[in-house]
């Protein structure tokens, strides 16, 4: 369990039903930027309701030779649907947090016929505004001069809920280390995946999948009314939001996290 097999140019992390427990099907989540498929650790345990849980690392991520680097979600959504593939996985619950959302409306727009239900978290189906382009060239300066340590401390305060960075400095710390773990080179292609993205407002229409929407209550970055536009926006979705967790509600209160999701997979999917 927990295991870091390799299919292709992926690896990922995997974890599958004990044998006493009735196979589910498979969900995929989709981690967020600028860290690594080992944020969902925590999220392996789902295993145990029957699910074989899959998580990716993105391209590049993690120490991971990549040639060439993404560019685009189109890229990082290519290689997930290469891994399904590899995998002879015909569909699953797809669910991504943040980058790992817009990785998943870009499964969406490329290969839907994979997507048995939607897990979205903290994340939001806009692209960038000028001034958050702006900002991602300013962290794609600040890596290329300054490396991964230098993004951690840029971006960490912002993607922690306010609950978190005052008592819980185990996670600050333990996501500061997903973040060097990736290369620069890493990080810089994710931003301009992330500067380059297409909005995807268009596609909310045309979800029929079961979908549940998660946002942490102190997320900063992709804010509680995001998401609550997001659940308007597709119809018979459910929205779920997390006390006391900001823009990474899995790892800040996974306890919480891990119930919304056991409780969609089991009533919804």
């Amino acid at each position: 369990m927990g295991a870091m097999p390799a299919s292709g140019r992926l690896r990922y992390l995997e974890a599958t039903p004990p044998p006493s427990v009735r196979a589910r099907g498979v969900l995929v989540l989709l981690h967020a930027f600028p860290l690594n498929a080992h944020m969902w650790d925590g999220q392996l345990a789902l295993a145990g309701g029957g699910w074989r849980v899959i998580a990716p690392q993105l391209r590049g991520v993690d120490g991971a030779a990549a040639d060439p680097l993404a560019t685009s979600m189109d890229d990082y959504a290519a290689d997930v649907i290469d891994l399904l593939d590899a995998l002879h996985i015909q569909t699953a619950v797809i669910g991504g947090l943040s980058l790992g959302g817009y990785v998943a409306f870009a499964i969406l727009r490329l290969a839907a016929r994979y997507i048995q239900g939607l897990i979205l978290a903290d994340t939001r189906p806009q692209s960038d505004t000028p001034a958050s382009v702006e900002g991602r060239k300013r962290l794609l300066q600040l890596v290329q001069e300054k490396g991964p340590a230098a993004v951690a401390d840029e971006i960490l305060p912002k993607l922690l809920g306010e609950t978190t960075r005052s008592t819980r400095p185990d996670v600050a710390a333990r996501m500061r280390s997903l973040v060097l773990a990736n290369s620069a080179d890493a990080i810089g292609g994710a931003i301009r995946a992330l500067m380059t993205r297409p909005d995807s407002t268009g596609l909310l229409s045309s979800i029929h999948v079961p979908t549940l929407i998660v946002v942490g209550d102190e997320d900063a970055v992709t804010p509680p009314d995001v998401a609550e536009d997001l659940h308007r926006s597709i119809h018979g979705s459910e929205l779920t939001v997390i006390a006391g967790a900001g823009h990474l509600s899995n790892v800040e209160q996974p306890e919480m996290f891990n119930a919304a999701l056991a409780r969609f997979l089991a009533h919804r999917v």
